[in-house]
């Protein structure tokens, strides 16, 4: 199982406009630590599965048929904005998968075309997706937002973004459990006070002392969480994930 991160920010995303902080203006004169919307490529025996669908212009940046599904966290704008030009043009309908929302976003449910919304799936009922194994996990956001377990060939990775630390079920769930990687949403950097649909970093680092992965990545940064990393150091096991970096389990 190969991941692929293809976009790492939150949804200001990193440079964020008219923002001269340290790490805005990194971001401006050096291209490599700019931040897309949060979202992963998943291929798993040569399958491709999107996690997320923020990044734009998804048409052109695969195969007319190379997108097998798509699993949507939730409907915020920055999570499925590139399905708004994907779902046009000629070829297979894609499985689009996500949480029970019945409001969607804009009109995707109204004109799909190419997209073939999946009935919502059960949580924690793991689902045979080709050589993929696919778990449902909820977590704590301002709206219905799934988590996702993936399992290929023996291998394990465990994607939580948007969420304000875990649900009780769904730490629950994952505990005790072999996880090779984490990828977290880490939107705040440490703070006395946790944002309420985020996690800040002393969040994610709890979480990953109570369900110990072999490694934590963390994602949904926004530029705050970004000049606190140029600043400290982050533990062992811990790093901040990248645009375009891959993972390889």
């Amino acid at each position: 199982m190969e991941l692929m991160f293809m976009g790492t920010g939150d949804a200001q995303q990193v440079p964020l406009t008219g923002c001269d902080c340290i790490a805005c203006e990194r971001a401006r004169r050096d291209p490599r630590f700019r931040r897309g919307p949060s979202s992963m490529l998943v291929r798993c025996d040569d399958e491709a599965t999107l996690l997320d669908a923020g990044v734009t212009q998804l048409e052109q940046r695969f195969g007319v048929n190379e997108i097998r599904r798509i699993l949507l966290t939730h409907y915020h704008v920055d999570h499925v904005q590139g399905l708004f030009s994907l779902r046009w043009g000629i070829g297979d309908r894609i499985p689009v998968f996500g949480p029970p929302d019945e409001q969607g976003c804009d009109d995707l449910y109204k004109h799909p075309r190419r997209l073939d919304f999946q009935p919502p799936m059960t949580p924690f009922q793991p689902v045979a997706m080709g050589a993929l194994r696919v778990t449902a996990l909820p977590l704590n956001h301002s709206r219905p937002t799934f988590g996702y377990l993936l399992e290929c060939n023996g291998q394990s990775v465990a994607y939580l973004t948007d969420t304000g630390d875990l649900p009780d079920a769904t730490r629950d769930f994952l505990h005790g459990r072999r996880l090779d990687h984490m990828v977290m949403d880490c939107t705040q950097p440490p703070r006395d006070q946790p944002p309420l649909n985020h996690s800040d970093l002393n969040t994610v680092l709890r979480v990953r002392d109570q369900l110990r992965p072999t490694q934590t990545w963390l994602t949904h940064i926004s530029h705050d969480t970004d000049a606190w990393l140029m600043l400290n150091d982050l533990p062992d096991g811990v790093r901040a994930a990248a645009d375009g970096a891959w993972i390889r389990v």
